[in-house]
Parts: C-alpha cells; sequence; structure tokens
C-alpha cells in the first residue's frame, strides 16, 4: 500500500509515465488517480506509443513532483490495458463530459507498483520506500 503523503502528491499534481518499447517513451498524464488499493489508473485517450510498449512488455515507470515542496517520487511496476470495469466506466464517463464527443476513451490503464523511489532533491533521493 502506498503511503499517505506519497498518494496526496500523485493525486494533486500531474503524471509522468514512461515506458519503453523500440526506444523509451515518457508523456504527461492529467487523466489518472491513486486507486484506494493502491494500484494507479489513468484514463487512455491518446497514448498510441504508450499503449503499443505496454501491450509489449507491460513495464513502467511513473514520476510525480510538487513543484512548490518539492516532493517526488517515482513507482515502477507493470501495467494492464482495461475496457471494463468501475475505473473503465469512470472514464468513459469522465471522457464523454470533458470532450462531448471530441475525444473518446481508448482503455483504462492499471498499474500494479512494484517499487516506491523517492525522488525528491534531499538526502532521501533514490531511497526505496517499503509498499
Amino acid at each position: 500500500m502506498l503511503p499517505d503523503n506519497v498518494k496526496k502528491v500523485f493525486n494533486e499534481n500531474l503524471w509522468y509515465i514512461a515506458t519503453c518499447g523500440d526506444e523509451p517513451n515518457v508523456v504527461p498524464v492529467g487523466f489518472k488517480r491513486v486507486c484506494d488499493d493502491g494500484k494507479l489508473v489513468l484514463g487512455a485517450l491518446l497514448l498510441e506509443t504508450t499503449l503499443e510498449n505496454i501491450k509489449s512488455n507491460g513495464k513502467v515507470a511513473v514520476a510525480c513532483a510538487n513543484p512548490l515542496t518539492g516532493e517526488a517520487y517515482q513507482i515502477k511496476g507493470t501495467a494492464e490495458l482495461v475496457n471494463e470495469g468501475e475505473a473503465y466506466e469512470h472514464y468513459c464517463k469522465l471522457t464523454k463530459d470533458t470532450f462531448k464527443g471530441a475525444m473518446e476513451l481508448k482503455c483504462v490503464v492499471l498499474i500494479t507498483p512494484e517499487r516506491l523511489i523517492c525522488a525528491s532533491s534531499n538526502e532521501h533521493n533514490k531511497e526505496e520506500i517499503e509498499i
């Protein structure tokens, strides 16, 4: 389970999700949230290369920082693409409400954290945090 302070940083700030296929790929993500069970979920609208890389190997890294405090973290884990269930329905509705038909949800990316690493620029940088 992710610590509450880590959940707060991820829930309140932009994420950057990194994947790797033939070459590294990283993109900002705004349609996202931390689930109660500690998994990360995001609504995929434009993430073509990201989705292809996840299909290829399922490996992801997600970075997030609070620009006002400098508190920052990186989560490494595995991702799966989901086209049904509560998270999918939530992001379908959010996409329709937000974009009024101009964009469609491709799927939901469900990330299971395996490692949590401090990325803050302080004495704890690079320390692994137990989850």
